[in-house]
């Protein structure tokens, strides 16, 4: 790779769990800021617009605003004005977003689209076999993510990839993706960034979704053991991360240690 001169970081599971801050992260990302990186924060988080995200990082002491902030919504919402302009879309999500999702059309009846986000007690069967009937009557089906599972203070928790799954499988139609894992989201942010893949760094918990979808993308991957980390998960994944540390705290140092490299 190139000198780096951007970092992408997941939050949840690499800067924080349930919102609170994981031990040394904050000083990291203030290092990494003095060192002069660009910096944005990637999410597949549904729960939250860029704002509210933004405050709370801030009032945790994280030196972030919203616009270093890209939401699988924010994104979600470019793809369809861009593939379904006007579209009457329904939305199946835990939290309020609708900020994120400016000039999208949401309706409970009768939608073009179904929009899948993140998962909570709002995926209940009614919900599901709502989005169901909308998909049988020809809708299309979008979805922010495929996470299956999130790491929260109580644990791992299911998330909207698993229900997902049994909606493409029983109304017979694959989802179009728009956060990460798919390019289009690490484009964007690359793009935000004003850098090429070749100088940028993705840090995240998720080895698939975060760090070998960045690969792909040609991004430099770092694997963090925090969060929703599991080493069976790791075993099991379909490629090798380009680097595995142990927590945010060490990113930091291993850019410092590229550095003396070159």
């Amino acid at each position: 790779m190139t000198s780096v001169r951007a970092v992408l970081i997941d939050i949840d599971g690499v800067l924080t769990v349930s919102w609170e801050p994981l031990p040394g992260a904050v000083e990291a990302l203030r290092e990494i800021r003095a060192a002069g990186l660009g910096v944005a924060l990637v999410t597949n988080t549904t729960s939250r617009t860029r704002a509210s995200i933004a405050g709370a990082l801030a009032g945790a002491g994280f030196p972030v605003a919203a616009e270093d902030i890209l939401t699988a919504p924010a994104v979600t919402a470019a793809y369809l004005a861009e593939h379904f302009p006007g579209a009457r879309c329904a939305l199946l999500n835990s939290g309020d977003v609708r900020e994120d999702l400016e000039g999208v059309s949401l309706v409970e009846d009768d939608p073009d689209v179904v929009v899948v986000g993140g998962a909570g007690e709002e995926f209940g069967y009614a919900a599901l076999n709502r989005a169901f009937g909308h998909l049988q009557r020809g809708a299309r089906l979008v979805a922010m993510h495929r996470n299956l599972y999130w790491r929260t203070g109580d644990g791992l928790q299911l998330d909207a990839g698993a229900f997902l799954a049994g909606l493409e499988q029983a109304a017979r139609v694959e989802a179009v993706v728009t956060g990460k894992p798919s390019r289009a989201f690490f484009a964007a942010a690359l793009a935000r960034l004003g850098v090429g893949a070749d100088e940028a760094v993705m840090i995240g918990d998720d080895v698939e979704s975060d760090v070998l979808a960045a690969q792909a993308a040609g991004v430099t991957g770092v694997l963090v053991r925090t969060g929703k980390f599991l080493p069976q998960t790791l075993r099991d994944a379909s490629g090798t991360p380009d680097h595995v540390i142990d927590s945010f705290a060490e990113l930091p140092a291993l850019l410092r240690a590229w550095s003396a490299q070159e």
